[in-house]
């Protein structure tokens, strides 16, 4: 994963509550196993109509929103199954923070692996992001991941918290191959040792 430190970016605001995997990807494109690809089809029934022309409407098909990082969400974001395919396809559109009151479970901790920064806010704090993103192009936010911090268009900051691991590897560009390889020298003595050890194996 790429090191994760600061995103700067007009944000879109998505305040529909309840988003789930299957609106974030359908289901019919589960079909493949790379994580590259699926951003054209992120968020494909409220993006596209049945013709497969562009759903004026939809946030993202808008102007000022179309290359957009930051999300500012409804309640309970990424609900539903879950699939890995969903912050694929977020990732592979070029979203990096997504702002929400709160995350289904395995949905956050998927972003982490994938190189997202899914921040949990009170609902007051997601009004005045969701008013800020309303805002498209004169409204640029800033989120600082070193700091923990979120400033606004108007000089505003907002704090968050994140928990201290999650953190280094975002920080790092850590996933979970890249926290292994991190201890790729113990693991090669430790095989070493069990050759030395067990050699009939």
């Amino acid at each position: 994963m790429d090191k994760f430190e600061t995103v700067e970016g007009v944000a879109a605001p998505m305040p529909l509550i309840n988003i789930d995997t299957d609106m974030i990807i359908p289901k019919q494109f589960l079909k493949t196993i790379k994580r590259s690809g699926l951003g054209v089809h992120a968020f494909a029934e409220m993006r596209y109509h049945e013709d497969g022309t562009e759903n004026p409407d939809f946030i993202l098909n808008q102007a000022g929103y179309r290359n957009t990082k930051i999300i500012v969400a409804g309640d309970n974001f990424g609900c539903g199954s879950s699939r890995e395919h969903a912050p694929w396809a977020i990732g592979d559109l070029g979203i990096k923070v997504i702002i929400s009151t709160s995350f289904a479970d395995i949905f956050y901790g998927n972003c982490f692996k994938n190189g997202i920064l899914p921040i949990k806010l009170p609902q007051d704090k997601i009004d005045l992001l969701m008013d800020d993103a309303r805002r498209g192009a004169n409204a640029t936010m800033t989120v600082d991941l070193v700091n923990q911090e979120i400033k606004g268009p108007d000089g505003g900051v907002i704090k968050f918290e994140i928990d201290a691991f999650k953190k280094h590897c975002l920080l790092e560009g850590l996933d979970d191959i890249g926290l292994t390889m991190e201890k790729e020298k113990s693991i090669d003595n430790f095989e070493q040792k069990m050759a030395e050890a067990t050699p009939w194996i």
